[in-house]
């Protein structure tokens, strides 16, 4: 089995190592996996292109590769340029922080699994909460590194992956932040929204009197229902979720034509 590899926290960042991990297991002896992973992090751009300017990238070892682009650059980069022939799979992550519930929608963790999916190539997002129970811990991806591998593999096994779709499926897996010992089990759920303020924007002054914006976000430990990605995470699940990049709401569609 051939994967890609690639996330949004950059080429050096220790969720990578995890999913590295994770994939050479799921490849076998025989495989081969390869990283191609933005240069600098790219938290937060979601499936966005690099469309009005090129992308330098660099060889930095064997197989591996960084890009000055998005998660979803460096898919394009992997299928176009870099390997000799298509991936099987494609692996995005391990992020440091959730990407359940609305921050799916931001996430460029996600973004480089959608890219995968839209190229017709199977795709899995993994993303590592964190929260009390884990941040003091000397691996806090030890969940995602202790589960990562049966997840995806019962996925490549028994995942619909929808090929006949116009949009074909991939998959949103979040691990619970707690240590690996205390992982319940896998629940598959949809995507919640956290009924909260979600990101804002706060200003503040330089000592140069220049004015800059920052992003804030959110409280994250926040229930939002049965069966709903974050609240499975907070309740000690692995969440999986089966997406796609169709953003059609399609059971208003019927009401919405009697309207023209």
């Amino acid at each position: 089995m051939r994967i890609l590899i690639t996330n949004d926290d950059g080429i050096n960042a220790p969720g990578l190592k995890t999913l590295e991990d994770i994939a050479h297991q799921i490849a076998g002896s025989d495989g081969e996996v390869w990283i191609v992973a933005p240069a600098f992090e790219q938290s937060g751009v979601a499936h966005c292109i690099s469309y009005t300017h090129p992308t330098m990238i660099t060889e930095v070892g064997p197989r591996r590769w960084a890009a000055e682009g998005s998660p979803a650059d460096c898919v394009l980069a992997g299928m176009y340029d870099i390997l000799p022939d298509r991936p099987d799979l494609v692996l995005s992550g391990v992020n440091r922080g959730n990407n359940a519930g609305e921050n799916a929608m931001y996430s460029g963790t996600i973004g480089g699994a959608m890219e995968a999916a839209l190229q017709g190539v199977n795709a899995i997002a993994l993303s590592q909460f964190y929260g009390r129970e884990n941040a003091e811990l000397d691996d806090q991806f030890e969940a995602a590194a202790r589960h990562g591998v049966d997840v995806v593999q019962r996925l490549l096994d028994h995942g619909a992956w929808g090929d006949g779709d116009d949009y074909k499926l991939f998959y949103n897996v979040n691990f619970p932040p707690i240590p690996a010992s205390e992982v319940k089990g896998v629940q598959v759920v949809r995507q919640g929204r956290r009924k909260t303020a979600g990101f804002g924007m706060q200003g503040q002054v330089s000592p140069t009197g220049r004015r800059f914006l920052w992003v804030r976000g959110s409280e994250q430990a926040v229930d939002t229902g049965p069966d709903t990605d974050v609240t499975s995470n907070l309740s000690g699940y692995i969440s999986v979720t089966p997406m796609r990049a169709d953003l059609t709401a399609h059971d208003e569609l019927s009401a919405l034509e009697s309207a023209f």
